[in-house]
């Protein structure tokens, strides 16, 4: 018996998009529920004890944390998302905690207090992804033509790239040419388009706006340019 699904988002989580990507490779149906993380229900508490997204709901029943999460969809999932050799396995989840480490980083810059930190920021994020440059295979994905759980974990990671890029050049993928490839394979999936509402490009730009960071004084000075 099919047992019901319901993933609990909030619409900016790149976490949850991991999550929404891997389900939709799966053909898994879904029922999502956008909750505002600046004023968390009271149910969302009792099911989250880390108070974050995602939380997937399994006729009812939490499961909390992405990488648990992607993990229980590989193993009711029709679709092998994971290498089948135990090494190799091993070798992709240790890249999925590398793309997480950027994540850390991506919020590193948008956070940046000054100019200073925020180029110390900028060379963090393109030496992450000159390491990753040295390890791509031929693509057009991760691993060479199938789609795994690695391209689940990079997709949201390139997403704030959309945005950023319209902000200011900041060079982040500068003779990268492995990883830009990659880049615009993710960006044409379906799974990869599907994960996000409509309107997450605005949501996002409001996001950065509200840090009062280096990053949102840049924004603010573009906007005023256009005037």
């Amino acid at each position: 018996m099919s047992k019901e699904l319901s993933l609990v988002s909030f619409p900016l989580c790149p976490y949850v998009q991991r999550v929404a990507i891997v389900m939709a490779e799966q053909r898994i149906r879904f029922e999502r529920i956008d909750i505002d993380l600046a004023r968390k229900p009271n149910w969302f508490l009792d099911i989250s004890p880390l108070g974050k997204t995602p939380v997937l709901l399994v006729d009812g029943s939490p499961i909390f944390e992405s990488s648990v999460i992607c993990e229980y969809l590989e193993d009711i999932g029709s679709v092998a998302m994971h290498p089948s050799d135990p090494f190799q396995r091993a070798q992709h989840r240790s890249q999925m905690e590398f793309g997480s480490s950027i994540l850390n980083a991506i919020a590193g810059f948008y956070n940046a207090p000054d100019q200073a930190s925020l180029a110390l920021k900028v060379q963090e994020i393109k030496r992450k992804f000159a390491h990753v440059e040295s390890i791509l295979a031929v693509g057009p994905f991760f691993a060479g033509e199938s789609f795994s759980m690695v391209d689940a974990v990079y997709a949201p990671v390139f997403r704030y790239f959309e945005t950023f890029d319209e902000i200011h050049d900041f060079g982040f993928f500068d003779d990268l040419p492995r990883v830009m490839a990659w880049r615009n394979a993710l960006r044409a999936r379906e799974s990869v388009q599907s994960a996000i509402r409509p309107d997450f490009p605005l949501l996002l730009k409001k996001f950065l706006l509200a840090r009062s960071s280096a990053l949102s004084l840049i924004m603010q000075a573009c906007a005023n340019s256009t005037y």
